[in-house]
């Protein structure tokens, strides 16, 4: 079977049977008609003279920090959403959490020729500014802004002010905070940011002293919490800067007998599954990462098919989701 043969079948032209297999405009008497024949028949277009013809592989690139991740399993859902029904492949690449990883990933895709990459990232450097606006096929960066790139985001530092000033507001006036690497802009910075912003607001500027570094593991969030409390003595609670470090955090606590919310409020962040499932509940803020996917895949969509568009910044909000942790009763 040909594309003419389907056509003929069809009783259409060959230019509307092009336009089906390539996702373009058709009516849906065409396409109901076309979709029949190649049912039907079992036709299977040749990806090889697709590729000739139009120069496209049907393929995107995904970079991301680490698979096992609750956020990036959820933006790779949304991605797929809309690739998958537009005819794409994915091909992933796991850094685990490695940025020269990253660098070397947008090469080989560079070489691959994939029709367009999303990258989820974490840690920008100048080198990665560098590699991503000399890339040669569309990209759309994931989780952090990027001024001049297509990107997708979240209001890090809106939401972390909110989830700060819920805590103020429940009389707490000694606070620890445990945060993440600077190079992170988004998660390392941003959420920083806005824990000293509210305190300060709040008339307690020495509480932004009270902060500790961590990784994301659950193992970092115990070590620190040890850590914070053994440098500022009792604290009224606990700010993680995610939901892992929170669950570390909340283990530690429980080691020494200091009862949650009872003697000490605890908040992670990124409402991942593991904080609805301790004792107690971790209250937590709510991102769109599907959602993220979803306009990331579009985005990428909208540079591949046209030309000259204007690069597009697109901010999603939150939902702060207060659970038993920072419940007094």
């Amino acid at each position: 079977m040909n594309i003419s043969e389907i056509a003929e079948l069809a009783g259409v032209s060959n230019a509307a049977v092009s336009r089906y297999l390539n996702h373009g405009y058709l009516s849906e008497e065409k396409r109901e008609a076309i979709r029949k024949v190649i049912e039907e028949t079992g036709y299977r277009p040749s990806i090889q003279a697709q590729i000739l013809r139009t120069r496209k592989t049907k393929t995107i690139g995904v970079i991301l920090p680490r698979i096992d991740s609750y956020s990036v399993s959820n933006v790779m859902a949304g991605i797929d959403s809309v690739l998958e029904a537009r005819g794409f492949q994915i091909l992933l690449a796991d850094t685990h959490n490695n940025p020269d990883k990253e660098l070397e990933y947008l090469e080989i895709f560079d070489h691959q020729h994939v029709d367009g990459v999303i990258l989820i990232a974490t840690v920008l450097t100048q080198k990665h500014m560098s590699v991503i606006k000399k890339r040669k096929a569309p990209i759309v960066v994931v989780g952090q802004q990027l001024a001049g790139i297509p990107c997708v985001y979240h209001d890090d530092y809106h939401a972390f002010y909110d989830l700060t000033n819920l805590i103020l507001q429940k009389g707490c006036c000694k606070l620890g905070y445990i945060g993440a690497l600077a190079q992170d802009r988004a998660v390392g910075q941003e959420r920083r940011r806005a824990y000293c912003d509210a305190v300060k607001d709040a008339g307690l500027p020495a509480q932004a002293e009270h902060t500790v570094i961590a990784e994301f593991t659950i193992s970092s969030g115990r070590e620190k919490a040890q850590e914070l409390l053994e440098a500022y003595g009792t604290l009224d609670a606990l700010i993680c800067t995610t939901d892992r470090i929170a669950v570390g955090a909340l283990q530690y606590l429980k080691s020494k007998n200091i009862q949650v919310p009872r003697q000490m409020l605890l908040t992670g962040h990124g409402a991942a599954d593991i904080s609805s499932v301790t004792a107690p509940t971790i209250t937590t803020v709510r991102y769109f990462y599907e959602e993220s996917g979803e306009e990331a895949a579009k985005l990428l969509l909208d540079q591949m098919e046209k030309d000259n568009i204007p690069v597009k910044e697109v901010k999603l909000g939150y939902t702060i989701i207060e659970n038993e942790s920072t419940v007094l009763k």
